[in-house]
């Protein structure tokens, strides 16, 4: 009786098969995403896509978009964040922003977002984006999120577009301790520029434990932290929760130590922190793949650099959260500019938060 033939043997039958001709495009999945895709535009067997269901308007200069995604969605936890794919002049382009809208309500998820002059994919947002369009999801990530267990009076304070997430944490506590004692704080320039006036009036009305303040600065003008803090009485006693421009989070952080706060801080960024000028020579930095060098100066993201280089490294958050930007990084030494974290040597980096320490050599 003859023997079985060998393993290798028959999985490279096996992977010829599944590789023939004849079998396409049952055996090609972007082939098959995009037979799907005719079929019912969300439908896809890799990809979280979204269809936009409305918009609405927030203020002058923000909008929602409420999207119905498929069902590779895996829902949400509240505070957190996700990539948004979309396609601008036949390149496609991805952005962070985080979630405002309630995960007990998990298949119409809210993205609200400012639009900046600047901003390639915030302008197609606001400019383009209609009823019936799809656009591509990443899964949801970041850990601005509450405590597994409420163990002190909270604090929200929210600075401009910072109360995306803040907005999607109250509806969390609502449902699951609605006896909890939530002070929120939204700094914005004019009652015309506040976000969500209207949902959080009705939350307040019908949660005696949350009490909504809000600082207008075309009226108060900018306040400083110690002015904001101390207009809470027990600010250092409640875990806080920060989300706004990094200078003004930096702030609040600083006048939470000189408090003696010792309930926990939690920050969402939408921006690096800011840091002191940093001293010293430009690195040299080798690209391997591309065969192009740049000079990267002390303290610069290693993602700017590249780009004021003409390189054109891809990117999504460029704060370190999306990991569109990781980058491998073959010999040299790098600081984290958000943690000070310094590392060495054959390793994976995000160019958008490393700043070169020494020569280097990367994979782009």
């Amino acid at each position: 009786m003859p023997s079985a033939a060998p393993l290798p043997l028959l999985r490279r039958a096996a992977d010829r098969v599944l590789r023939a001709s004849w079998l396409h495009p049952l055996n090609d999945v972007d082939a098959l995403n995009d037979l799907l895709g005719r079929v019912d535009p969300r439908w896809s067997l890799t990809e979280i896509r979204a269809e936009l269901v409305r918009r609405e308007p927030e203020t002058d200069e923000v909008c929602s978009f409420w999207l119905r995604p498929n069902h590779l969605w895996p829902g949400f936890a509240a505070g957190q964040h996700l990539s948004v794919q979309v396609e601008i002049d036949g390149v496609r382009q991805q952005r962070c922003y985080s979630l405002s809208s309630d995960p007990a309500e998990p298949r119409l998820l809210r993205l609200t977002v400012k639009r900046h002059d600047g901003g390639r994919v915030s302008r197609w947002l606001h400019e383009r984006l209609q009823p019936g369009d799809i656009v591509t999801l990443s899964a949801p990530g970041g850990d601005f999120m509450l405590p597994a267990r409420l163990e002190h009076p909270l604090l929200l304070i929210g600075a401009g577009s910072g109360m995306t997430p803040l907005l999607s944490l109250l509806y969390a506590l609502r449902t699951r301790a609605p006896q909890a004692d939530v002070v929120l704080l939204q700094v914005c320039r004019s009652p015309a520029d506040e976000l969500f006036a209207g949902e959080l009036q009705a939350l307040a009305r019908d949660w005696p434990g949350l009490h909504v303040q809000v600082w207008h600065t075309a009226q108060r003008g900018r306040p400083d932290a110690a002015t904001l803090l101390a207009g809470i009485a027990d600010a250092a006693a409640r875990e806080t929760y920060v989300c706004g421009p990094a200078p003004f989070m930096a702030a609040i952080e600083a006048q939470r130590q000189a408090l003696g706060a010792s309930a926990p801080l939690h920050l969402e960024r939408f921006g690096l922190p800011p840091r002191a000028p940093v001293d010293g020579a430009a690195a040299d930095v080798r690209c391997a793949r591309s065969e192009r060098a740049f000079a990267a100066a002390p303290g610069t993201a290693l993602l700017a650099a590249a780009e004021s280089a003409g390189l054109r490294p891809a990117y999504g958050c460029r704060i370190g959260i999306c990991h569109t930007c990781l980058c491998h990084k073959r010999s040299g030494s790098v600081e984290n500019l958000v943690s000070g974290e310094r590392s060495d040597g054959d390793e994976w980096i995000r160019l958008c938060v490393s700043a070169a320490r020494s020569d280097l050599e990367l994979d782009l």
